[in-house]
């Protein structure tokens, strides 16, 4: 009895939050007129700025003259009247913002009746596409049920949803209860994958790995980014690599950078005696640093396989648990046909494909490449903006 009086309760805020309290709390504040020279950007889950956001963001400030606010909702903190105060103050900016950014879904988002003056833009934190999300996953195993989903819409009518290539524009309409003659998608590129292109960056890059990991001079690295396991709320980083084993096999020609997903609670530690070849670096070097300094990417269900695929190198698919993960998360292409290099279902497999890395067929790669990340060249901000600027 308790425990359904307390979903009662959590049920009756919930309604209270989304359908009363923050639209009204908007339409007041909305009686301010626009600023036309005022963006908004909304970090859900993150108390800083993410890649998503960075050029853009950079560039409205520094070279456009706008008036730039910040919004981190920090939506997976415990607290939540702090939760539902960062909520009230990003309703407070955004209701006279020209432009409002966002780069995930968002019930409060998806709440607010936005005027239409006000346009928002969707960058995703993800290129191409992969895993299903959105209205694609309905009522499956990860997704969100469909009377919640239409009751509490977690996306807003954007103006903008910036893309890698044309080939997934289907999808991202898909994700979003598009219709098909909605013309909001567009393969503009992903703004941060400016910085691959980027001389000066890779440099930089190089020259930091250098310094964290001084054991990575005169050996080729190979990055292992998996994604998590399990829901957002309690993801779990994958432990499924044999560290000994790759020791023993790789030390003297390799060294391996662990790069757990932001949202793992536990990582796998460094097991006794790799210490000096195996290192988890995520919090010391970013995913985009790292995709640069890598000779090798072994991933399993991660979407950086796109961005990796800009520099066409090889790309390894670790997917021990790809039954189970296929069951429950869906993907919007089929799996063994769309990744664009080996599948290894064990560590047997895996140390073997390391091991013959020289007879790696790139083709599959470099086609994967100009497939879905056609639209990604270096100049993806510059046409993002241009875009933006003329949305009126």
């Amino acid at each position: 009895m308790k425990k359904r009086i307390a979903k009662l309760i959590k049920r009756v805020k919930k309604y209270y939050k989304l359908k009363i309290k923050y639209p009204f709390y908007y339409r007041i504040k909305a009686i301010k007129q626009v600023d036309k020279k005022k963006a908004v950007f909304i970090e859900n889950r993150f108390p800083y700025i993410t890649n998503s956001f960075f050029l853009l963001h950079n560039s409205l400030a520094a070279e456009h003259d706008f008036t730039v606010k910040d919004c981190f909702l920090n939506e997976t903190q415990e607290n939540r009247e702090l939760y539902d105060r960062n909520c009230m103050a990003m309703i407070k900016e955004v209701a006279n913002a020209k432009y409002v950014f966002v780069n995930d879904s968002s019930n409060i988002v998806g709440c607010l009746p936005f005027r239409e003056e006000t346009k928002i833009i969707q960058t995703w934190h993800g290129c191409g596409a992969f895993k299903k999300w959105g209205y694609s996953n309905i009522d499956n195993k990860f997704g969100a049920n469909a009377r919640e989903m239409k009751k509490y819409p977690f996306y807003a009518d954007y103006s903008l949803v910036t893309v890698s290539s044309p080939e997934v524009i289907w999808a991202y309409k898909d994700a979003f209860n598009l219709p098909d003659d909605n013309n909001s998608v567009k393969s503009t590129g992903v703004s941060r994958t400016d910085v691959f292109f980027d001389k000066e960056f890779i440099v930089k890059a190089y020259d930091h790995l250098y310094e964290m990991i001084p054991q990575a001079q005169n050996k080729k690295v190979i990055l292992y980014a998996p994604t998590f396991r399990g829901n957002v709320a309690n993801a779990m980083a994958p432990a499924n690599l044999n560290q000994k084993l790759f020791c023993q096999f790789f030390a003297n020609e390799y060294v391996l950078l662990n790069k757990h997903h932001p949202s793992t609670i536990r990582r796998p530690p460094i097991e006794e005696g790799c210490q000096e070849t195996i290192f988890d670096v995520t919090d010391e070097l970013s995913i985009e640093e790292l995709l640069c300094v890598s000779d090798i990417c072994i991933t399993d269900y991660s979407s950086i396989i796109f961005e990796y695929s800009l520099f066409e190198k090889p790309i390894i698919i670790y997917a021990y648990d790809l039954d189970k993960y296929v069951d429950w998360r869906g993907f919007y292409y089929n799996f063994t046909d769309f990744v664009p290099g080996p599948i290894a279902r064990n560590n047997r497999d895996l140390f073997s494909y390391i091991e013959n890395i020289e007879d790696y067929d790139l083709n599959k790669v470099k086609n994967f490449k100009n497939k879905f990340m056609r639209s990604c060249d270096g100049h993806s901000t510059t046409r993002i903006i241009n875009e933006i600027l003329h949305l009126g």
